[in-house]
């Protein structure tokens, strides 16, 4: 224990009055006269012998009392166990994920306790200490230390973010500028889904306080992925939605209520029993009509975690897919077959020597199949078109001329190996290729692939949408300001029977999409870094912005008629937002939160502590409660101070005197 204020213990001197007043009786002694004095003797003996008794007690009372009050003044305190740094600098970093909504013990969000423990270790530390604040969205605040008053201003005004941060790059942000010895406070409810790779090192200069945001035994129900049947959102075609939905919780959801509304009309319902940590699907119909931009939206009610309630989806409804074909036989070809959906491509198919190249215009995807020469007037028209935007796929011939194959396809490395018969099987797809985004219902490593001849070569490729099991590439897409898509055999039996394999619709699928001038994704997540927005070269000047709950300009940059646009995290929330160039709406994009946010389980902090290194410079704040918490900064840096217990004590020993004189006798 230390003193404050020694200085006030010579006031102790003060003791030595009432041991004074005691030894020496002031009172003048009075004469009492008996007219018999037989029992004066043994009446005198008895009343001396309480009188003393008193008087020792009243003695140390007052003796105690003045001893506690000196000791008051002086402030006595057990020192704490730790010292912040010469530069008296404090940073925070509090989790405003959508995670910290859930409840914690005593019923309150986790981020209203978080704030609360910053608000009292602020309130603690002397007015000199300098505090930086760092949340999930690096605003512009957390650049710079604080003075007491801002700090508490900014804590006020932190609200939940849709950002996800990993530990890496909140360590990362944390040591920016930062001052040496410096504390940091990292108040989190240490979610194990966003928490990615933990870094086993940790700046040696720095003390890391672990602050666990405790949740109760939460069940959570979320929307996993939702992905139309029919990947064309063809104008006025019937479609249907599947949804998936995935129960985090260790209980069964049994007839979940789930909701589907379109442009704020309630479009259908289900019921879906969810089993413990697994999952379940539903449909909705989309039903004809629908045309333009819609706005669908998939809700339910789930308890008392509620922000991931709802799922948003943009359906962009289009018109029919423009398919051209140019081949050099006249009879049906597997792309014919493809592509003979009326309801969703407008398909027509031509010989090369009644092809008119200006149909070309109107085509969204150009099949370019089983041609053995491509000439020099169809190789301008074709490099034309590409440049424009376009998207072709080439089929080659069974018996190719490599020169005029090298000088479109601008690879000189090209070449065909006629005589090679041999059927070899392809490897399976790369399932994390966006270009497979919802194709496959269930990843397994057993899916039969089918088999084809290496007829065309063009060297590695490890971009390649489909290879053979040596690397070779057997579909690949190559960027020419459109889109150019290789196959590496041509589309006849005996060179593949990739054209009567289950993966030859989607694939060919997805190809004629990635040729449409609007098209776009059902949604994105607030994970993702950048978006991707097919753009009319006639808008060549105009910026797009996003215009939803706020307007937003994001950084953009154009890549042939391409604009990539980055996700300005801190200003984008869940929900719609239109891209509009001047005053043209091109297109309408659905923002949904990560959904590793809605993953609820937690590191407890030794854990934590553990994946961090364990190192002696990181410790770990359990506080159920903010008073708890409170007395827990006191005691390591504050110290406890004792005067208060001592003025207690000294107004006990003060009451103690007065009913001595009082009571006895």
């Amino acid at each position: 224990m230390t003193f404050l204020y020694p200085s006030f213990l010579w006031a102790l001197a003060a003791l030595s009055i009432p041991v004074i007043i005691h030894l020496f009786n002031f009172r003048r002694t009075t004469r009492v006269y008996f007219s018999n004095n037989r029992f004066l003797k043994q009446v005198k003996e008895v009343t001396s012998a309480k009188r003393r008794l008193k008087h020792y007690l009243i003695l140390f009372s007052r003796l105690l009392f003045l001893l506690f009050l000196v000791l008051a003044f002086a402030q006595p305190v057990i020192p704490a166990k730790e010292q912040l740094g010469a530069e008296r600098s404090i940073v925070f970093y509090i989790d405003n994920s959508q995670s910290m909504s859930a409840q914690i013990a005593d019923k309150t969000r986790g981020l209203e306790a978080a704030l609360r423990f910053a608000q009292n270790i602020v309130g603690l530390f002397p007015a000199d200490t300098r505090y930086k604040i760092v949340t999930n969205d690096f605003a512009p605040f957390s650049n710079s230390y604080k003075a007491k008053p801002e700090a508490l201003d900014i804590l006020a005004q932190i609200r939940l973010s849709p950002v996800s941060r990993s530990v890496q790059e909140i360590r990362d942000r944390l040591r920016q500028d930062s001052r040496s010895s410096t504390d940091v406070f990292w108040i989190s409810d240490l979610q194990k889904s966003t928490a990615g790779t933990i870094p086993s090192s940790w700046d040696s200069t720095m003390r890391w306080h672990l602050v666990p945001i405790l949740y109760q035994k939460t069940e959570n129900v979320f929307v996993d992925t939702a992905y139309l049947q029919n990947p064309f959102a063809a104008r006025g075609e019937k479609n249907v939605l599947n949804v998936k939905m995935r129960n985090d919780g260790s209980a069964p959801a049994e007839q979940l209520n789930l909701k589907f509304s379109i442009n704020g009309i309630q479009a259908g319902t289900a019921l879906v029993d969810i089993p413990a940590k697994g999952s379940a699907e539903t449909t909705f119909d989309l039903t004809t009509g629908l045309g333009g931009l819609n706005k669908g939206v998939v809700s339910f009610n789930d308890f008392p975690v509620s922000f991931d309630n709802e799922f948003f989806l943009a359906l962009n409804f289009v018109d029919k897919v423009n398919v051209l074909e140019v081949k050099d036989v006249k009879t049906s070809t597997p792309v014919e077959k493809v592509f003979g959906n009326t309801q969703i491509f407008n398909f027509k198919s031509y010989s090369v020597g009644n092809f008119n190249y200006s149909l070309l215009n109107q085509a969204e995807l150009v099949v370019v199949n089983g041609l053995n020469r491509i000439d020099q007037s169809l190789n301008l028209s074709l490099q034309n078109y590409l440049s424009q935007g376009g998207a072709i796929l080439l089929i080659p011939g069974d018996a190719p001329e490599i020169s005029s194959y090298q000088q479109f396809t601008r690879i000189g490395s090209l070449a065909f190996s006629p005589a090679n018969k041999e059927l070899a099987e392809l490897n399976r797809p790369d399932f994390e290729n966006p270009f497979f985004e919802n194709v496959f219902e269930e990843r397994t490593l057993s899916l039969a692939m089918p088999r084809a001849v290496k007829f065309m070569e063009w060297g590695g490729d490890r971009s390649a949408i489909l290879r053979f099991k040596d690397d070779r590439p057997f579909l690949t897409r190559l960027d020419r300001n459109g889109k150019l898509y290789l196959l590496a055999s041509p589309l006849e039996h005996a060179y593949t029977d990739f054209y009567n394999h289950a993966l030859f619709v989607p694939v060919m699928y997805r190809i004629a999409a990635s040729g449409k001038k609007t098209e776009s994704k059902l949604y994105s997540t607030l994970a993702e870094n950048s978006i991707r927005i097919r753009f009319d070269s006639a808008l060549n000047d105009e910026p797009i912005k996003l215009v939803g709950e706020a307007e937003v300009l994001p950084s953009q940059r154009k890549v042939n008629n391409d604009v990539i646009l980055e996700i300005p995290k801190f200003s984008i929330n869940q929900g719609f937002y239109n891209v509009v160039a001047s005053k043209d709406t091109l297109n309408l994009i659905a923002f949904n939160l990560d959904k590793a946010e809605s993953l609820l389980d937690q590191y407890n902090a030794n854990e934590m502590k553990n994946q961090m290194g364990n190192g002696s410079n990181i410790s770990i704040f359990e506080a159920e409660s903010t008073e708890a918490f409170t007395e827990q900064i006191k005691a390591r840096y504050l110290g406890k101070a004792l005067w208060k217990y001592a003025i207690i004590v000294s107004l006990v020993f003060l009451l103690a005197e007065v009913l001595l004189i009082r009571f006895l006798k």
